[in-house]
């Protein structure tokens, strides 16, 4: 459940369908990954494009792929809003071929994203980075090590947690209200 607080106004546009990744997550995506304005990045598993459509703000050149044309036509929908120009959403399956090369970074969000890496290391220039994003612990464990099988370095794993604070005259707390678990983030370079 997302907590309105946690959704910037700017993001409140954005329509929504499948589970969208939270503006929590997306900023650690951007910040680990070294993501700007001259990269070129592919999404996988464009859901809802939040993803998408925060890193074509910023990159160069973002190809987001979807094998559902229900949830391309929402990331589509999404795009539109935005007035993105450098987003390209393709029908098509990682798992079985990302057709784009020397890119920065390729982004993982789907069920056994481990499936995907051998085509992610395909696609990535050298030093590129490929990003997990994997709701499950067990997800995460089968993603390092197709990562370490395919040569990949530096894998880091992360949970991003945000707890919102309570001021009030009488003191200061932790609120009831927060966003604990919604993925584990795992990072690793080409």
């Amino acid at each position: 459940m997302t907590i309105d607080y946690l959704v910037p106004p700017h993001y409140k546009k954005l329509k929504r369908g499948p589970q969208v990744i939270l503006p929590k997550d997306i900023g650690i995506i951007i910040v680990y990954t070294g993501i700007n304005r001259n990269s070129v990045c592919v999404d996988a598993g464009a859901g809802s494009g939040w993803l998408a459509v925060s890193l074509a703000k910023i990159a160069k050149q973002v190809t987001s792929y979807e094998t559902r044309e229900d949830f391309l036509e929402i990331a589509r929908k999404n795009m539109e809003i935005e007035n993105l120009d450098n987003l390209i959403l393709k029908k098509g399956d990682v798992f079985k071929r990302i057709g784009e090369r020397n890119v920065d970074v390729v982004t993982l969000d789907l069920p056994d994203a481990d499936k995907a890496i051998k085509n992610a290391k395909t696609a990535l220039k050298e030093d590129g980075y490929v990003v997990g994003y994997l709701p499950h612990m067990e997800q995460v464990v089968k993603f390092v090590e197709t990562l370490n099988r395919f040569g990949f370095r530096n894998p880091v794993t992360l949970e991003v947690t945000v707890r919102d604070l309570l001021v009030r005259e009488q003191g200061m707390r932790p609120s009831t209200k927060g966003v604990w678990h919604t993925a584990y983030l795992v990072f690793a370079q080409k």
